[in-house]
């Protein structure tokens, strides 16, 4: 299952900004037990680089991620660590 949400998360991010960099790791194993868990939303740490995010705030860039996971966000992500740039700032 996990896999398969990582494969989601992917998907979904590939396709809203076409990343030159994506990396999804899926750390829910770090978070055994916390309560997150036990609603089975798992822990993600996502680092996009995208010319998408030129001219954003970190806060914005955010946003659009979030917006890109909408539903996935609500039931399969309990927590998300980002780490969006542009290309020119990697």
């Amino acid at each position: 299952m996990s896999n398969e949400r990582v494969q989601a998360i992917e998907a979904r991010l590939n396709e809203a900004f076409a990343p030159v960099k994506l990396l999804v790791k899926d750390q829910s194993h770090l978070h055994a037990g916390h309560e997150g868990a036990k609603s089975g939303g798992g822990h993600f740490d996502v680092t996009i680089v995208s010319q998408a995010f030129d001219g954003c705030r970190p806060l914005q860039r955010h946003r659009m991620i979030f917006s890109a996971l909408e539903s996935m966000m609500e039931t399969e992500i309990h927590a998300l660590r980002i780490h969006a740039k542009t290309p020119d700032e990697v």
